[in-house]
């Protein structure tokens, strides 16, 4: 039995549940947290005799600080807490076990803007081969150790992810409904375009970064859901992208389950989200050719900005602070082209916001005029 959680609506209450009704334990992985019952939820727990245990990830971005002062307060009131080792990008995965007999699978972080004012879900399940799966990740996250993968459906990035992901797109006959924030690894597109081309319905509810598959914004709410329904039968639910990064270089989790109830009611919830998302093919198209501008933009400005003053004081400080052996000549190519990456990326990133306004807005006002 899986049971469904849609944001936003009912994942604080479920969650908050969950917590209360721990008898020894609750072992929970978080990557952001701003919400305070939550937090005050578990230390209740600790104050009732429960172990909790808080794998906490050592960066995200922007909000190190709070991490860490999130740390200090839940050491001081008993939790016992564990960071998250360097040797991946992020530890980007959300779940929770209770008395390690229930696992809570989640694509959303523990804050006020997932839970509140975002399209995402989670999953609950007693299925013993999930649970046990969830422990052992859980284990060898918290004591640093190897994780190797022992069931099929349990979705581990960068363990499992990639082929077990390729086959559950392989295995569409008939229709793929994706939630996905940017699908852009070369591998799944192709599949996807393979599916597409074999008569298979493809839509996605997010970006695609190439290609013409149909894809919308979600307009009435962030998006933050990572999920895919096969042929409204089969779903996976989980925190990973179809982006190289998500499932090759972090750590993400999600599940691939077939439960009758809820998958038709996740494709209930994408048909009504696509339906509220329509832009009619005006939009679509300057959709794409804004993205394709985005990216000559990026290009250009990382290719033509003056970096040569920042690539200097940036020198500066590395050589004050280290005491690398690196020749001078290929420490600053190093370091230049560091920062034109960084460049590159924030460009994008912006641009790709704009983006999304810029279609938001032109499908409101579409609306209005219909």
């Amino acid at each position: 039995m899986v049971k469904l959680l849609i944001q936003p609506a009912d994942g604080v209450s479920r969650v908050l549940k969950g917590i209360r009704k721990a008898k020894r334990s609750v072992e929970i992985v978080i990557f952001r947290f701003d919400w305070d019952e939550i937090e005050r939820a578990l230390v209740d727990a600790v104050e009732r005799g429960v172990f909790v245990h808080a794998l906490i990830a050592n960066t995200n971005r922007g909000g190190e600080d709070h991490l860490r002062r999130l740390e200090k307060r839940l050491l001081e009131k008993g939790v016992s807490v564990v960071r998250t080792a360097g040797d991946l990008l992020r530890y980007h995965g959300k779940i929770m076990l209770v008395d390690r007999k229930e696992l809570y699978l989640l694509a959303f972080n523990f804050t006020h803007m997932d839970m509140e004012h975002s399209r995402s879900f989670g999953l609950i399940t007693r299925n013993a081969k999930f649970v046990q799966e969830a422990a052992r990740l859980f284990d060898a996250d918290t004591k640093r150790r190897t994780y190797v993968a022992r069931y099929s459906k349990f979705i581990v990035s960068p363990v499992n992810a990639r082929r077990e992901l390729a086959t559950f797109l392989k295995g569409a006959k008939k229709e793929l409904l994706i939630y996905d924030l940017k699908v852009s690894d070369p591998t799944m597109l192709r599949i996807l375009d393979e599916r597409r081309g074999a008569g298979v319905n493809v839509r996605v509810i997010g970006e695609v970064s190439r290609g013409r598959l149909p894809a919308r914004t979600l307009s009435r709410l962030r998006l933050h859901a990572r999920a895919i329904l096969r042929d409204r039968q089969d779903a996976f639910v989980g925190s990973q992208s179809l982006r190289q990064l998500e499932l090759d270089a972090r750590r993400e989790i999600g599940m691939i389950f077939r439960n009758r109830n809820t998958v038709a009611t996740l494709v209930r919830t994408f048909e009504e989200d696509w339906g509220a998302s329509e832009p009619n093919q005006e939009i679509q198209a300057a959709a794409w050719e804004i993205g394709k501008t985005a990216k000559k933009v990026a290009k250009a400005v990382s290719k033509d900005l003056p970096l040569a003053p920042v690539v200097k004081e940036v020198l500066k400080e590395i050589r004050k602070r280290s005491k690398s052996s690196l020749g001078a000549k290929k420490m600053e190519e190093t370091v230049e082209e560091a920062v034109r990456e960084g460049v590159r990326e924030t460009v994008k990133d912006a641009a790709r916001e704009v983006m999304q306004e810029a279609v938001k807005e032109a499908a409101k006002t579409a609306k209005v005029a219909q």
